[in-house]
């Protein structure tokens, strides 16, 4: 594999590091103390808009759809767009700015290969040009939500609607006041084959009987103004045409949404890990303890070191996993996507986690981006699959392909 980045991905690289010099890194604490102050803390900031603005206005939007997608997106391939990814996962909200943070980013994904021209017109648009937001509805907390097929909210036809009941909860972005639909996960048909039992299907969030419960925090965030919330069905009733491609086809849809996001998650996790590197850095040459500064202790080095190679080694294999997903698609490249989600949010958890003991209390202080970061990190190991379901994936594939040859 060739790891030289593109002309067209070293120009973005360039351009979105100048816009996150200059309008993200000055403000990134002001942003933070405005959004953790506020009053209405699931109302988007106004300087948020503001960046979003000027964003666009760069070029610095959409980065995330492909080619296929086009016109819709930058039209960049996985390998692409990664290291564009790692640089806004350097301040975890920065996402936003440019229209890539999930969500959003899964379901533009699943509405521009798998909606209708009616859901594109009604959805797909606003979150392409960034007026609304949306939000993923499929854990659980009555069952196992690492499998899938255990999801167990019903989606019943009646006439010419469907009707949901059932509860969700960490449906990421559903308590941000701008949230306007719902991607929803559940079963249409219990007696069907376990993989083909599951259908997704739109829900717009004012529609009677959605209530949203309460925000769920994670590792004791709530992530404001975006948040996670627990959300009831009580007889929802929507449109059949709202049921994205057909009943059965939720599983299918799910697997074709999580490639790339776990693409996605790697690679901003990887940048929040160099960047917890970069501070440690700058933190061991200023802290002086036993006459010396840390950057001289021994332990201190071994540490940096091991910090270093942890995050190349995540950085190429994530890579490797994009550029595999690029050139023969998402099936081929699955143990690789399931190896990089076991190696990144662990590696990112180590990273910080070292870095949080380099700067000591003030780690774990609001005066660091650390402990945040921690939390994220953390939390990722279970988004998208837990560590032991991609564990336990890769090792019957890898056990079946080597006897099968």
């Amino acid at each position: 594999m060739n790891f030289d980045y593109t002309d067209k991905t070293l120009e973005l690289m360039e351009k979105l590091q100048a816009f996150m010099d200059k309008e993200i890194y000055p403000i990134e604490s002001e942003y933070v103390h405005a959004v953790e102050t506020s009053a209405t803390p699931w109302r988007t900031p106004d300087m948020m808009h503001e960046l979003k603005a000027k964003a666009k206005q760069q070029g610095l939007w959409n980065l995330f759809l492909p080619e296929e997608y086009l016109p819709y997106g930058a039209g960049l391939t996985n390998l692409e767009y990664a290291p564009l990814c790692e640089i806004m996962g350097r301040v975890p909200w920065s996402a936003e700015v440019f229209n890539c943070s999930a969500p959003d980013t899964g379901n533009m994904e699943v509405l521009a290969k798998y909606g209708s021209d009616a859901h594109k017109k009604q959805w797909l648009e606003p979150l392409l040009n960034g007026e609304i937001r949306s939000a993923f509805a499929m854990t659980e907390p009555e069952v196992a939500s690492s499998d899938a097929t255990n999801i167990c909210t019903s989606i019943k036809r009646d006439g010419d609607d469907y009707v949901i009941n059932g509860r969700k909860w960490y449906t990421s972005g559903a308590m941000n006041e701008n949230c306007k639909i719902m991607v929803v996960m559940g079963k249409t048909d219990p007696d069907a084959p376990r993989h083909a039992q599951q259908s997704q299907i739109l829900v717009p969030l004012d529609t009677p009987g959605v209530t949203v419960v309460r925000p769920m925090s994670a590792m004791g965030y709530l992530d404001q103004p975006v948040g996670h919330a627990e959300v009831l069905f009580d007889n929802v009733r929507v449109p059949a045409g709202n049921l994205l491609v057909g009943e059965g086809r939720g599983f299918e849809i799910a697997q074709g949404r999580l490639g790339p996001g776990r693409i996605h998650h790697c690679m901003r996790l990887i940048g929040v890990a160099q960047r917890a590197l970069d501070l440690s850095c700058a933190r061991v040459e200023q802290r002086v303890a036993f006459g010396q500064p840390l950057s001289k202790q021994q332990s201190v080095r071994e540490s940096i070191a091991q910090m270093h190679c942890d995050i190349e080694q995540a950085r190429l294999l994530t890579l490797k996993a994009a550029d595999k997903m690029d050139k023969y698609g998402n099936k081929v490249a699955r143990d690789l996507i399931a190896a990089i989600k076991i190696v990144a949010p662990k590696m990112a958890c180590r990273v910080i986690d070292e870095a949080i003991q380099m700067h000591g209390a003030a780690g774990t202080s609001q005066d660091t981006f650390l402990s945040a970061a921690y939390a994220y990190a953390r939390t990722v190991r279970l988004a998208d699959g837990p560590d032991q379901v991609h564990m336990m994936q890769l090792g019957r594939n890898l056990v079946k392909d080597y006897n099968a040859g």
